[in-house]
């Protein structure tokens, strides 16, 4: 079975062969000791990985570091421009295109956000902040032959959108401003958030233009045991803004899937995203909530893609331990196909080389369906 065939049998909750997997990606600090153990290049080559899908991408801006930060650093409010130096020193920060400055930390865990609105004055600020122009053709015209060689390689193409609404919004306006303006300035806020959403709906109708077999989409909206924010606020502010970029998108192609992605506990929200059209849930932290319940309540209308943890058994269980994890989560979540394997989030770099090794070989060895 072509990998294609497999994973979107698994994410139609179907089965096909044998469970999907993949080892999801290591963080910076991670791929740099990985490097300097192995000489490798490729921790998929290095550990065995079948590639299941390709990942596609809008192209980054053309917009240098240097550019980028002359462009916001001319912004207002003082205070975001009193946080960074008056020249950008190498390795010590950068500025995504969305004008949010990053202070470089000894790990990813650890750099600082700077949120250039975080001191805004007026609705007048949110309005005239420039975005980024996602409708350049260098952008996205390499998205058709991307998703054409996918398929003709047979891997499922993945259109990715992360940080789709809520995190580009408070990475902007800062965390507690945003949180703030959906009490006390909801014209702010709806300004901010509207924006950037039709920016994503253009993303997801031009990767749905180009043929993606599936579009990722997330926030980070959960924390350890509970929501960042009520059920009701999420269902107010993001749920009618996430319907509009899936139906927009299934209005050009109708069969395209679509996976939600957010860290922690979502529980109360998970009957909201079916109702909107979302078919795969990822990461399903088991730290956070029950992947076996999970399945069990909504495996009929929903896939689950992730579900081993990268807080307890993989950096500091043993390999025994981890094949344990790894043939329970099949055997529950994989049962009749919808589980896609893989880590939680990105490998970090307490995870040892021997529970990597531990975790390829338990999906080779238990996750063949009879």
């Amino acid at each position: 079975m072509l990998p294609r065939e497999r994973v979107l049998l698994t994410l139609k909750r179907e089965e096909p062969d044998r469970v999907p997997f993949d080892l999801e990606g290591f963080n910076r600090e991670a791929m740099r000791l990985f490097r300097e153990k192995t000489r490798s290049d490729s921790p998929d080559e290095y550990f065995g990985v079948e590639c299941e899908l390709q990942r596609l991408y809008f192209s980054a801006t053309r917009l240098d570091p240097r550019e980028r930060y002359l462009r916001y650093h001319e912004l207002p409010p003082e205070r975001y421009v009193a946080e960074l130096p008056e020249r950008p020193a190498e390795g010590t920060f950068t500025i995504n295109e969305w004008g949010t400055a990053f202070v470089v930390g000894s790990n990813p865990a650890y750099d600082h956000f700077v949120a250039p609105l975080v001191g805004a004055k007026s609705i007048r600020e949110i309005e005239e902040y420039p975005l980024p122009d996602f409708s350049a053709d260098y952008r996205h015209t390499h998205l058709d032959e991307a998703a054409r060689r996918a398929r003709e390689r047979g891997l499922a193409a993945d259109g990715r959108m992360p940080m789709t609404i809520f995190e580009v919004a408070w990475q902007i306006r800062g965390f507690n401003e945003l949180l703030t303006d959906f009490l006390m300035q909801e014209e702010w806020a709806a300004c901010l958030l509207d924006r950037i959403t039709e920016l994503a709906v253009f993303r997801a109708r031009r990767f749905a233009r180009a043929g993606v077999d599936l579009i990722q989409l997330g926030d980070d909206v959960g924390m350890e045991d509970r929501m960042i924010m009520s059920p009701a606020m999420w269902r107010k502010w993001f749920k009618p803004r996430l319907a509009r970029i899936i139906a927009l998108a299934r209005a050009i192609k109708p069969e395209v899937l679509f996976h939600y992605h957010s860290d922690g506990y979502v529980e109360p929200i998970i009957p909201d995203l079916i109702e909107i059209g979302i078919n795969v849930l990822n990461p399903v932290q088991p730290e956070c909530m029950d992947p076996a319940k999970l399945k069990r309540l909504y495996g009929d209308r929903l896939a689950f893609w992730g579900t081993v943890g990268i807080q307890h058994t993989l950096p500091f269980g043993t390999p025994t331990q981890v094949e344990a994890e790894v043939k329970e989560r099949i055997e529950t979540v994989g049962k009749g196909g919808g589980l896609y394997l893989s880590p939680t989030h990105v490998i970090a770099p307490e995870v040892p080389q021997e529970n990597i090794r531990a975790f390829v070989d338990a999906a080779k060895k238990y996750g063949r369906y009879s």
